[in-house]
């Protein structure tokens, strides 16, 4: 059997807004039907009781069949409570790190990001990479504290 890469998942505190977020900034493009899923099957795969979440897949710039960026919220479970308690995500913790989209102006992605209420994580930076390219770079923050990389090679 082969294998497919599928889709990346951001658990949300508000999906809608983030979808929307990510649809302003980065051009991603809403994949329906949106989703709302509960019952024994989702307790049984998420391992939680009552579980019921909601959300929806965004075909990500650049392709048509996938893969998605998977936003989804918990109405109910432990993906809130686990989300309000935790600190945000950081760029060096153990895990998914970030996402990155690559772009033809970081700059202009960057304010972009920023007008939609993403926040800057660090400095833009460029790095001649030996053999690969001159990289101009950024990492971010969506409205919810994910990190996003901005990218453009040149």
């Amino acid at each position: 059997m082969a294998i497919k890469f599928t889709h990346v998942n951001i658990v949300a505190r508000d999906y809608q807004k983030l979808a929307k977020f990510y649809e302003a900034v980065f051009g991603c493009e809403p994949q329906y039907p949106e989703r709302d899923y509960s019952g024994a099957w989702l307790d049984a795969l998420t391992n939680l009781q009552g579980a019921h979440l909601q959300g929806m897949h965004l075909r990500l710039p650049g392709h048509t069949n996938g893969p998605t960026l998977e936003i989804f919220q918990y109405k109910q479970g432990a993906g809130d409570a686990a989300a309000a308690a935790g600190s945000p995500p950081a760029i060096n913790r153990p895990g998914l790190a970030h996402i990155a989209f690559q772009v033809n102006d970081v700059h202009h992605y960057l304010e972009k990001l920023l007008q939609h209420g993403g926040a800057k994580v660090g400095q833009t930076i460029e790095k001649e990479i030996q053999g690969v390219g001159r990289l101009t770079a950024v990492y971010a923050r969506d409205p919810e504290g994910n990190i996003i990389e901005i990218q453009s090679w040149t």
